[in-house]
């Protein structure tokens, strides 16, 4: 087997993730995961694919990600591995179709409006 290559977004989070055969190590940017994740729930949030289909130690991953911030991040990897272990065995595809790991979140940041403080929020209303 080859190494599959799959991308994943979440926000303004990319994710570009190479997959193949290993004994479950994953690297970050160069980091290991422990490194660049402090948090456990992003960490979590990475290897729910593979506990999902019982893989977990069996794929060496290495990522390259950038933008967004920790959360956006985690999610842009999960949904590369979810791509990445369709793309190996079809049959990976249903049960994680089912929890929505293939889905792409569309939400983004709403842009600021002028005349405002935020998107929606505005500026604090004075009577005198």
């Amino acid at each position: 087997m080859e190494i599959i290559s799959k991308i994943g977004r979440r926000k303004t989070a990319v994710a570009r993730l190479y997959l193949s055969p290993g004994n479950g190590s994953v690297s970050i940017n160069g980091r290991t995961l422990e490194d660049y994740f402090p948090s456990e729930i992003h960490k979590i949030i990475i290897k729910q694919p593979f506990v999902l289909l019982g893989a977990d130690g069996k794929y060496d991953i290495s990522v390259n990600v950038n933008g967004g911030g920790f959360t956006g991040q985690a999610e842009a990897i999960r949904l590369a591995v979810s791509r990445a272990l369709c793309e190996l065995n079809g049959e990976n595809r249903p049960p994680l179709k089912k929890e929505g790991f293939l889905t792409r979140d569309p939400r983004m940041v709403e842009r600021k409006k002028y005349g405002k403080r935020k998107a929606r929020r505005r500026f604090q209303f004075s009577k005198r």
